[in-house]
């Protein structure tokens, strides 16, 4: 598939996704304490350039100049961790990072947006143990919240990096020893199972809905069907099913999206449904990517 449109679509879709009033997220109406709408303006714009190196390597592994293990996902996701940051003093992007940067290089390598699913699962199982290693040193750049300690193989253990490299763990064995902790993981070993699920969906809805009704409307399927990662983490497994119930209560008529945003926020930010909106920002890219129009009349909003 043609760079620059790759590229564009993986900018504009995260912010998209930023952009759009959803319940518990940052969006141009609302902010945290500590993290703003314009925290996301500045990081996802800073990995433009990441983005396009991205492509690249996509495409000297389409035409045999570099292997499969020589794609250096950890280093690219690294860099894009440190270009954020070096713009912003918070952690807008961390996840849509992570998911972007195999994805991208995966749609450089081929014909059409459906075959980068099998492309992309290719590319984390011949990760190597350095592409972890890099991957490790962009969470502690990223200092994500929710991060686990005491767990095997401790982002923050000093000795973590002799584990990884005694275990020969690539991102293929880190992803099926984490997927249970978050969703970024489990997309990684299903070739972006919920990502194209997500964009498929967010593509029947916005023939009848404006984009930010259609975005809202499948957010909260979303959150209705998929315990949110990031909330179990910080918040715990009970929290996160219980926003799962909220949201089902919200499709089901029984309580306004505003009360479902009050709940969501009344605790601060440790019921943000991060993960999930990670998974709609990239459904948002592939849905531009496949040549979504935005247009502004002819549909009235709805939820």
């Amino acid at each position: 598939m043609e760079r620059w449109r790759i590229i564009k679509a993986f900018t504009l879709g995260p912010l998209f996704e930023a952009s759009v009033p959803k319940p518990g997220n940052v969006s141009r109406c609302r902010d945290f304490d500590d993290l703003t709408f314009y925290h996301f303006l500045s990081g996802n714009i800073a990995i433009i350039d990441i983005l396009h190196e991205a492509t690249k390597v996509g495409r000297l592994i389409k035409n045999g100049t570099y292997r499969l293990n020589e794609a250096g996902i950890g280093e690219l996701i690294k860099r894009a961790v440190q270009n954020s940051r070096a713009v912003q003093d918070s952690n807008p992007n961390f996840g849509v990072i992570a998911l972007q940067i195999p994805l991208v290089m995966a749609l450089s390598m081929s014909r059409h947006i459906y075959e980068a699913r099998d492309v992309v699962k290719r590319l984390i199982d011949e990760s190597t143990v350095r592409d972890t290693m890099e991957f490790y040193r962009a969470i502690r750049t990223a200092s994500p919240k929710g991060v686990k300690s005491g767990v095997k193989y401790d982002v923050y253990s000093e000795n973590v990096f002799e584990e990884l490299f005694r275990d020969r763990i690539n991102l293929k064995k880190l992803a099926e020893l984490s997927c249970g902790r978050e969703l970024i993981f489990c997309e990684w070993l299903t070739g972006y199972e919920l990502s194209y699920k997500t964009f498929i969906r967010l593509k029947e809805v916005l023939q009848e809905e404006k984009l930010e009704a259609g975005v809202l409307r499948v957010f909260l399927e979303l959150l209705s069907e998929i315990p949110d990662t990031l909330i179990a983490r910080k918040a715990g497994k009970d929290e996160a099913e219980l926003v799962k119930k909220k949201a089902g209560e919200v499709l089901k008529g029984r309580m306004s999206v505003e009360e479902f945003d009050a709940f969501l926020r009344e605790k601060g930010d440790i019921r943000n449904p991060g993960s999930l909106a990670d998974i709609t920002a990239v459904a948002l890219s592939l849905l531009i990517l496949d040549g979504f129009r935005l247009e502004m009349k002819g549909i009235t909003p709805r939820l």
